[in-house]
Parts: structure tokens; sequence; C-alpha cells
């Protein structure tokens, strides 16, 4: 593989800058010089490139000058001649990232002590019925292994739950560390306990300083209308473990890869995650928890701040210009969405939980009484702050009511902004502050067309059962379950892009599949989870479908059919519909 013309004069340079240092030219000339005195015949004047590489090998100097020489890349994909007794160190320059390493190139430790992203471990409790519950959260610093003998180490660790309880063991785990490949040349213990102890310090003083900073940041809010007091202006909020943590810290761009083709198939994504408020033991309102984002896709459900800040962080990742929202909803209940900044000037809000989009168009509260003003169909009523990863703005128009609120970002006469430096110093990547970098999305490991079968069959079955037990005889119709896919595509689709196609193909199949005299009825149902007989009990509730599944009449037929869309993560949108034909007595 050629290189670059400015790399190779670069490595050129290298070369030649070693090559001097060690005088090797010098001691080419000795060699060349005791060569042609003692091995050659008095009447050979000339000595071949062969002969002279042979002696230089053979008296080690070309082992040396390879012992000497490291190698120095931007570009981790590059690869460099080496020789084949002593590969060269490769270093990557740009990035304190650790590479992946095909066992030919390694980082060094010196390199390795200054990746400071620890190892995020998280305990997952799951139950017979496929309910997951967050048990621990832990980040492992792991540069203890860099300063071990023969780079193997075992660590010890408590545990500590979540929330509430935070301060409660629940268990020790015993862990063994490996450097793989091993490291050619291993630190000393007293290094690498230098190097954490001087991390620790100067992430208590960028810490200690955001801090100062933002009692100021606050401070100075206040002044402009003592009434802001009273605005939800989230500077910090606890994570599962019940560190404070700057609430920019929670949102990065996060790209889906090929998982997801879309910002709006992203939304779909996010909204299918489940729904769950923080628990709360005892009465008092809602409890503060906002989870990382590895401890949100583990468990798989989380409450509407860690939805919202996956789904900024996916839009970010687009490309779009997006920001968490924090503010209330009907009745005054806290909430979190999401906003996107177009190049016009058109702001979109997205609501995490649901999917849905609203265009948002300000009421001017100096109109005309009598001008018509647009009426908003957000849920949204009070907003006091938005933030991203790099940027926070607290509210500070006259009013925080959403719909007459202008969101110029610009303007500081509406929106106070935080110091872009200060949040970095504390939120940007390879702050020793922040979170690690956000994990990647993981393929869904969920067959949909096997749980789609199994879940059918599962349903009839109950069905059958349900009917037995009250007198009735059940005839299903496997042709008339067919014919409702086309629907329960149609229904995923128009959530995903807020479009509706195919509805008519469905409807004209239908009445095809419907003789003349006889009455169709379909009930179609949506669901985050596979447990079947989860679903049947909540379809049950709805009356409705409990008048499908138990209809009464003549040359009753039964039909349903379930469809499994399956997004990153193992997550899913179930949809279920439940049908019956029968003729018509009346």
């Amino acid at each position: 593989m050629s290189l670059p013309a400015e790399k190779a004069s670069e490595l050129k340079q290298l070369i030649h800058q070693q090559l001097n240092k060690m005088d090797v030219h010098g001691r080419i000339r000795e060699i060349l010089a005791e060569t042609i005195r003692e091995e050659l015949a008095p009447d050979q004047q000339q000595l071949s490139t062969e002969d002279l590489i042979k002696a230089l090998r053979r008296r080690g100097i070309i082992d040396d000058v390879m012992k000497e020489l490291n190698f120095v890349t931007d570009n981790v994909d590059q690869e460099l001649p080496t020789s084949p007794k002593q590969p060269a160190c490769f270093t990557d320059r740009q990035s304190t990232l650790l590479k992946k390493s095909d066992g030919t190139r390694m980082a060094d430790s010196t390199t390795m002590l200054s990746i400071s992203d620890p190892i995020h471990i998280v305990l997952i409790k799951t139950d017979i019925f496929g309910e997951t519950t967050l048990v621990a959260s832990y980040f492992l610093e792991w540069r203890s292994v860099l300063g071990s003998e023969n780079g193997v180490t075992n660590v010890t660790v408590e545990l500590m739950g979540v929330g509430t309880e935070s301060k409660v063991s629940v268990g020790i785990l015993s862990i063994k560390l490996e450097m793989y490949p091993p490291l050619n040349q291993m630190l000393s213990q007293e290094v690498v306990n230098t190097q954490l102890a001087l991390e620790r310090q100067k992430t208590a003083e960028r810490e200690r300083l955001f801090l100062v900073y933002a009692k100021q940041w606050w401070r100075e809010y206040l002044q402009i209308r003592p009434s802001h007091n009273s605005r939800l202006v989230k500077i910090f909020a606890q994570d599962e473990n019940g560190i404070n943590r700057p609430v920019c810290s929670y949102v990065k761009p996060l790209r889906a890869g090929r998982l997801l083709d879309t910002p709006r198939q992203a939304a779909r994504f996010v909204n299918v995650l489940g729904y769950e408020r923080a628990p709360v033991i005892g009465g008092g309102g809602k409890q503060e928890q906002w989870c990382t984002l590895l401890a949100f896709l583990c468990r798989n459900k989380g409450d509407c701040e860690d939805h919202a800040n996956l789904l900024c962080s996916l839009l970010l990742g687009y490309g779009l210009e997006a920001f968490v929202c924090v503010g209330t909803k009907a009745k005054g209940v806290p909430h979190a969405w999401v906003m996107t900044c177009g190049t016009d000037g058109t702001i979109t809000f997205w609501e995490s939980l649901t999917g849905h989009r609203y265009i948002h168009k300000p009421i001017s509260p100096d109109g005309a009484p009598l001008a018509e003003q647009p009426k908003p169909l957000y849920p949204y009523r009070t907003i006091g702050c938005v933030f991203n990863h790099q940027m926070f703005l607290g509210n500070c128009q006259p009013s925080d009511s959403v719909e007459v609120c202008v969101f110029d970002l610009n303007d500081e006469s509406k929106w106070k902004p935080m110091s872009e430096e200060a949040i970095k110093s504390v939120c940007a990547p390879g702050a020793t502050t922040s979170l690690p970098p956000f994990p990647p999305l993981c393929a869904s490991m969920i067959d949909a067309s096997g749980t789609s079968n199994e879940m059918e069959t599962q349903l009839r079955l109950l069905v059958s059962e349900h009917r037995k037990d009250l007198g009735l005889t059940t005839i299903w119709e496997d042709q008339l379950s067919y014919l409702l896919s086309p629907a329960l595509a149609s229904y995923e689709f128009e959530r995903t892009t807020s479009i509706s196609a195919g509805n008519e193909e469905f409807q004209d199949a239908i009445r095809r599949a419907v003789p003349d005299g006889h009455t169709f009825k379909g009930f179609p149902i949506h669901f985050v989870y596979r447990n079947a007989r989860r679903a049947f009990a909540t379809c049950l509730r709805s009356p409705f479908c409990e008048e499908i599944i138990c209809c009464r009449g003549d040359q009753v037929r039964l039909a349903v059919r379930v469809r499994v869309f399956t997004y990153p993560e193992s997550a899913c949108a179930v949809w279920i519909m439940f049908a019956c034909k029968y003729r018509s007595v009346l």
C-alpha cells in the first residue's frame, strides 16, 4: 500500500534523523572497510549490496536500527513495513480512544494509560415474564492492569443498588482483567496510581469550577425576574447511582449506523422502548432519576427524560439541531421532550414517548383580540430550559408558556445561555467528568416472523379457551387472518412516517372476503412487549374487542393476526388485530 506524498516525506525525515542519531552511516563505513579488508580477495574491487546486507545483519546493525525506530501513524488502517524479527509500535496521535487491533498493531502502555474512559457494567434482572429490572450500575477503573505483572490482575468490586437504594449493597463481583495482546512493556503501579490521582484531582477541580459558575449563572438568572425561581430550569440531574451530573452530559451525537435510516424511524424506535417512572418509596412527588444511556438500553425502558435524551442524541447524529426541552404538560406535570430548529426557522417538537411531531406556531400576546390565532396541538404547557451536548439556555421571556414562546435561541434577551466553554470543560468527549462514550446500538436479536407466529398461536389457544368457558365453539378462518396483514403493516408505517397508505387495498380485500348479508368487525391494538397472555388480558378490557372475541351468531368465523416489527436493542412494536365475520340475523 502506497503512502501519500506528505506522509512518505515525513517518514523519510524521521528515519533519516534516527539514522544520524545512531551514527549508522559511520558504522556502515567501518563494516564496509572491514569486510573489504578481511573477506574479499585482493583482486576483487567491488562489494555487492547482498554481501553488505549480510555483513550488517551478522553484526547486528539492522536489528539495532529496527529496535530504535518507533513508527507513528495518523491512520490506524495504514500499514508500514516492519522487520520480521521486531514488530514496529503504532501510536495514534489524533485520538485517545482505544482502536480495534488485528494483533499486529497495539497502543503502548503510556497511550493506554491516557484513556480515561471506564468500563460501564450494568446488572439487569429478568423475570419469567420477560420484565427487566435495573439492579446495579458500576463504572470500573480498568487501568490498574497496566501496572500488574504479566498484564493480569484480579479486582473485587462491591455493586450498589440504584435510585433510592444507591447506598445499599447488592453483591460482590470478582473480575479478572487481562491485557490482550500482551503489552511489550508494562508500567509500574506507582506510575498508574500517580496518573489516576492526578486525574481525580483534575476532575474535582473542574467540577468545583463548573459548580461555582452554575451558581453565579443561576443568581444572574433570578435577577432578571424573581418569578424565574418557579421555572423548571434543570442544570444538574441525578443518574441511577445518585450522582449529580450536568444535564448536558446525558446527550451526545449518536449514529445508528445502518440500523435506523431516518430521523422519524429513530423517533419510532425510541417510542417503542418501554415507559416506566422511577419507583418511589412512600408518598410525595416524582422520584428524580435520569439513567445513563447504557442502563436505559439494557433494561429497554425508562422515564420521559431517558427517552428524550436518547432521541435528541439520535437526531444530533442525523445532523439536526436538536435540544431536550424541560417543562410541564397538562396539570403542571413535569415533562421532557425534544425540539429541532430548521434552517428556515421552523420549530418542531418531537414527543419521544409517542413519536408524534408538532410544528410550533407561536401566539402573539400583543395581537388584536379578534385576530385568528393558531391553536396548539401539542400537549406542552410551559418550558423552562433547553439543552444539548454543547449548549444550555434558560427561558427568560416574560411568560414561560410554550404557546407564546419565541424560540430564537440566539436572542439573549429571550434565552440566557451558559458559557459553552464551561459546558465543554465537564461534558466534552474526553473530559474526565463526562460519561463514557455512548455504546453503539445493537441489532435486534428477535426473529420477527417466528415471534409473530408464536404469539398468534398462543392467542388462538387463549381465545378458544375463553370461548369454551362461555359455551361457545370457535372456528378460525386462515384466509381472513392473512388478509389482516396489510392493515397491520399500514398502521406501523403510519406510526413511523405520519403517512397513511394501503388502506384502500385492505378494505377492498375485506369486502371481497365477506359475503353479502354478513358483518365484519376488526379491532387493532398495539403493544411494545411480546407476552401474549398479558396482551390478551389487556384486549379483553376493551368492550369492542371483547365483543369480537365473544361474538355470537350464525356462521361465526374468527381471525387473528400478529405482526412484530423489530428495532435495535431488541425493541419491538407488536400489532395485533382480532376480527370476526358472521351472518346477520336481525
